[in-house]
């Protein structure tokens, strides 16, 4: 069997997989018994235990975690693993009605993270990315700078502006000012 062809088809499995996420999201008021709702088990059903048997075969092609290539060492591999058993646990824990384990509903969203596991060049971006984050802060840095001058600058241009006295509208342009001389300070429509 040709890598790329078993490549292509998880891509397929993975973008199947999150459409069916997707599509939940309008199901979840339907009766359990609908038949929509019953495809949509069958079908996350066969795609978990599809990506669990690629867990397990990954597993005993390349060994766990013993030598330096094996599943385990490699961190999307370990993503990948992860998603795989929150899913796995989700649909073993779908009749439960406990609010606490609603959370593990949510871990199904890293389902389309796995896109970036399987292909090379998503891979290289997002490599790339983390990488630009340290000179991104200093980029971020200066910004910030910028940003607090021209605050201060406009504290200090609109300061008071905003409100007037009703008591000699313009003659007195502060809060204390305006209170001293027995006025309410009010903002302008």
């Amino acid at each position: 069997m040709d890598a790329n062809w078993f490549n292509n088809f998880l891509l397929f499995l993975i973008a199947l997989s999150s459409l069916k996420l997707a599509i939940n999201g309008y199901i979840d008021d339907m009766p359990r018994d609908s038949i929509v709702v019953t495809v949509s088990f069958y079908l996350d059903m066969v795609v978990n235990f599809l990506f669990l048997g690629e867990c397990i075969i990954k597993n005993i092609v390349l060994g766990s975690w013993m030598d330096e290539g094996s599943y385990l060492r490699d961190n999307w591999n370990r993503l990948d693993g992860f998603i795989v058993a929150t899913s796995i646990l989700d649909m073993a824990l779908a009749d439960i009605n406990i609010p606490g384990l609603k959370v593990i509903k949510l871990l199904r969203t890293l389902r389309p993270l796995r896109v970036i596991s399987k292909n090379k060049g998503m891979r290289l971006i997002v490599f790339s990315l983390f990488d630009s984050i340290g000179p991104l802060g200093n980029v971020v840095m200066v910004v910030i700078c910028a940003w607090g001058m021209f605050a201060i600058f406009a504290i200090n241009i609109y300061a008071g502006k905003m409100f007037y006295c009703d008591v000699g509208t313009y003659q007195y342009g502060t809060k204390y000012e305006c209170n001293k001389q027995g006025g309410s300070w009010s903002r302008y429509d």
